[in-house]
């Protein structure tokens, strides 16, 4: 019933197509290797082979496609193996729909950011291996930009969110920076989430 009506949402959508859907680990790796698509929507709870055994399956098979995890909001904990197993981003099923929309485009463009619910960026946050100190080592402020920048806001956007410059933001981010050892954003994010950095790209 819920990949019924993801698919009715996503057949409708301009610059859509459905390529396929499973009902199992084992049918999305099969239907991931012949049509290849962009984006792939997973479950973390799958009969037989489950979602983050996929998700290292596909990125042993280097298929290509981006991952969008969604799951449950009774699971935040499982955030930061998925983002560690590979996923582009993780999503709880109660998102509104047209926000899943949103993010599986945000997905296919892919630069190099995270896209997180802002529960699992917490979690992520929480959950992490800080070897460089520990949240203890930032502020409370810098944990909130922290969490933004693996959000993947940009630093405009966090000044928005948080109410203020952007001068004060990039203050933050040369704090944490210092504090982490790291010089960019992508390090920054490589650090929290276990990942590989991005290549370097330019963030207003």
């Amino acid at each position: 019933m819920v990949r019924r009506g993801l698919r009715v949402l996503l057949e409708v959508q301009d610059g859509i197509e459905v390529a396929g859907e499973a009902g199992d680990g084992a049918t999305a790796l099969d239907l991931a290797a012949e049509h290849a698509p962009d984006v792939i929507l997973l479950d973390l709870k799958l009969p037989g082979m489950d979602g983050l055994t996929v998700l290292g399956e596909l990125a042993a098979r280097d298929t290509g496609s981006r991952v969008l995890r969604l799951t449950s909001v009774t699971e935040p904990a499982l955030a930061a193996a998925a983002v560690q197993a590979g996923a582009a981003g993780v999503l709880y099923k109660d998102v509104d729909p047209d926000a899943l929309v949103r993010a599986i485009r945000a997905i296919h463009d892919g630069d190099g950011h995270l896209l997180l619910a802002p529960e699992a960026a917490g979690t992520l946050l929480r959950s992490a291996s800080w070897s460089w100190g520990g949240l203890d080592a930032l502020t409370s402020r810098e944990r909130e930009v922290a969490r933004l920048v693996i959000d993947g806001l940009s630093t405009q956007d966090i000044a928005t969110a948080l109410f203020i410059s952007v001068h004060t933001v990039r203050d933050h981010l040369k704090m944490i920076f210092g504090k982490m050892g790291v010089s960019r954003r992508q390090d920054m994010v490589a650090t929290l989430t276990g990942r590989t950095p991005a290549p370097a790209h330019t963030v207003p």
